[in-house]
């Protein structure tokens, strides 16, 4: 395309100069002068034949470099230029011109070919009256006529190659993305290599909540008070004097909430039914904090209530005591 496009708007000049050429040396050869203009003629061809191609192929190889680049980037491969006596096997080529790709890549060239047989097939058809004319006309006549005609097939076929050379580039590069991305079980072995097999680290996450949760439930023997929803949560909280502040040795959900239970059951330490001060620890506090103050009064009203209800406890058996005495 490039290629058209340069030398189509640079026709008239190199029209004037190639006549100017041969008109010097009509001229020189009718004057017996060749001899002696030969090195000014042979400079003067030279630089007409480089002025009028060096900007055509120059800004048609930079067009080439440029999309060569703008589809894999710079890349610089030496080890292609190293020496390999098998690319010499006749076997190999041959196996690659029977192969599917190389099928697959005939059938593909053929579809450009159908289209620039079809353009000039109606390029033909619609000219075909002046063709039949062609006898009748001049040197003239005849010349801007079949100029005409392939520089329209050639900017044709050129836009009919651009189009199909992006969309085959579009096919190509899903084609390759598609052959570069990994399945699943690819992402699973890479994932294993890497970060570790799955099944082991959930087995030992298993094994680290088991741990946290065995540890919890020791935490419940040293609590004073356990407050529960009564089914749904459990909270286990610690309290001695020396404290600033009530603090959350245990809490749980389901089946964690009625192991709490069980424990301190075991270990006798009350169990308190108080749905909203339950649900309130259980969202706000996490094991190891202290208890917000919003909520000192009411913690601080149930652990003396148990307070007077142990101490009247320790009354009734010292009572019973000295009258068994």
């Amino acid at each position: 395309m490039t290629a058209v496009l340069v030398v189509s708007a640079q026709a008239p000049h190199f029209a004037g100069a190639w006549r100017g050429l041969f008109s010097r040396a009509l001229d020189s050869a009718a004057t017996r002068s060749g001899s002696a203009n030969a090195l000014p003629m042979l400079y003067w061809s030279c630089s007409a034949a480089v002025a009028g191609t060096a900007l055509a192929l120059g800004l048609t190889w930079g067009a080439a470099a440029l999309a060569a680049f703008s589809q894999g980037g710079l890349v610089f491969a030496p080890g292609a230029l190293t020496w390999k006596l098998e690319r010499l096997n006749p076997t190999q080529h041959i196996s690659q011109l029977v192969s599917f790709d190389a099928l697959s890549r005939v059938l593909k060239s053929l579809i450009p070919v159908a289209a620039l047989l079809y353009l000039a097939a109606g390029i033909l058809q619609r000219d075909w009256g002046k063709v039949l004319t062609l006898g009748h006309r001049n040197l003239h006549g005849l010349a801007q006529f079949a100029l005409g005609d392939a520089f329209e097939m050639m900017w044709k076929s050129a836009l009919v190659l651009l189009l199909w050379g992006g969309a085959d580039y579009l096919l190509q590069r899903q084609q390759v993305e598609g052959d570069l991305r990994m399945s699943r079980e690819e992402l699973l072995q890479e994932f294993k290599e890497t970060d570790g097999n799955p099944t082991v680290k959930g087995r030992i996450r298993r094994l680290q909540r088991q741990m946290r949760k065995r540890r919890m439930l020791e935490e419940v023997k040293r609590a004073s008070v356990v407050i529960t929803n009564p089914t749904e949560f459990a909270v286990a909280l610690e309290y001695s004097p020396g404290m600033n502040a009530p603090r959350v040795v245990a809490k749980g959900r389901n089946l964690v909430a009625r192991q709490i239970k069980e424990v301190a059951r075991w270990q006798g330490i009350p169990v308190i039914e108080n749905p909203p001060l339950a649900h309130a620890l259980y969202r706000a506090v996490e094991v190891g904090q202290s208890i917000p103050p919003k909520l000192y009064a009411v913690v601080a009203g149930i652990l003396a209530a148990i307070h007077r209800a142990q101490e009247r406890a320790r009354a009734r058996q010292a009572a019973v005591a000295r009258g068994g005495k």
